[in-house]
């Protein structure tokens, strides 16, 4: 992996956050052979300038709730309009403008039935200079979600990601978060690195409260630390969203051996005009017509492939997403 403004230290740096982000400094500097104010200076510059962020992040998947993927053919001139209006709705967790700036395409995730009719059935349908709506309803995840992109890279050893990685506490029972999550939740989605006394002060609940209680929504799955950055900085400017569509025999097959391919960072089944959607970042177009024409266009049973290269990032998890400098 190459990149033009952060070295290898770097990006061991970010998959080690991958691994475990709540890891202390210390900790990664040690993995890492590193000091750990070596490790917070470097943090800090990805943070200004690689757009790093560090966040909790509800698993839709594990929790039961609807994931759906929104896809708008917008009026030429009205896209950015459209997409900085969703991006304040606290429902919308990451958003793009493609296919040259005429779509916009967003994943939303309706907290319950009422939230879900009132974007796609109200809301959507009215918003003038919308052109056209597909909506795709997330299956099944094949690879993304706490599965980190960089770990394709092996920038670490397998040693060096066993050594980070949380030890999770058994018996922490189903995916759920309740009421009483929900300042914690809040919080960790604000900073996922945030201090235990941080959380204390944030939840009114004693430390040690805090530190179960977290220690059981990661354990359970109804939530996962997730690491984001701008990835042109270290050296993969280009993305596009994939519109897979395979035989219903291939689709686990196709869906598995896309969860391999090293340019994809997300992979899930959907309901909709296509079956699969996955995302991959590549270096330039180039690299984006090999993939196609060669892994992807290899494999038994796809039929059609659409893709939509991203124009612009305008929301990322829960943030909107910050210029690169």
């Amino acid at each position: 992996m190459e990149s033009h403004i952060f070295d290898e230290l770097d990006l061991q740096l970010l998959n080690a956050l991958e691994a475990s982000g709540r890891a202390s400094f210390a900790r990664i500097g040690e993995v890492l052979g590193v000091s750990d104010q070596t490790i917070a200076r470097r943090y800090r510059r990805l943070c200004a300038e690689g757009g790093l962020r560090v966040v909790a992040v509800r698993d839709a998947e594990r929790l039961g709730q609807d994931h759906w993927t929104m896809r708008l053919r917008c009026v030429p001139d009205s896209a950015q309009v459209i997409a900085e209006a969703l991006a304040k709705r606290d429902d919308t967790n990451w958003i793009g403008i493609a296919s040259g700036g005429t779509e916009v395409v967003f994943g939303t995730r309706p907290r319950n039935t009422d939230d879900r009719d009132d974007l796609l059935l109200g809301k959507l349908p009215r918003t003038p200079r919308v052109l056209e709506i597909r909506a795709h309803q997330m299956l099944h995840r094949f690879y993304g979600g706490p599965n980190g992109w960089l770990s394709k890279f092996r920038v670490l050893t397998d040693d060096q990601v066993e050594a980070l990685r949380p030890v999770l506490s058994p018996g922490s029972g189903p995916a759920r978060i309740e009421p009483d999550d929900e300042p914690l939740v809040a919080a960790l989605e604000r900073d996922g690195r945030a201090t235990h006394p941080e959380l204390q002060r944030a939840t009114g609940r004693s430390e040690s409260a805090v530190k179960r209680r977290l220690a059981a929504l990661v354990a359970s799955g109804a939530i996962y630390i997730d690491v984001e950055y701008q990835s042109e900085t270290i050296g993969y400017p280009f993305a596009a969203l994939l519109w897979i569509t395979t035989t219903p025999a291939a689709l686990t097959s196709v869906g598995e051996a896309l969860a391999t391919h090293d340019p994809i960072a997300h992979a899930a089944a959907t309901a909709g005009p296509c079956n699969i959607i996955a995302t991959a970042v590549v270096k330039n177009s180039a690299e984006l017509y090999a993939y196609l024409s060669g892994p992807l266009g290899q494999l038994e049973g796809v039929q059609h492939v659409e893709a939509s290269p991203f124009l612009r990032r305008v929301k990322q998890l829960t943030y909107k997403q910050r210029p690169a400098r």
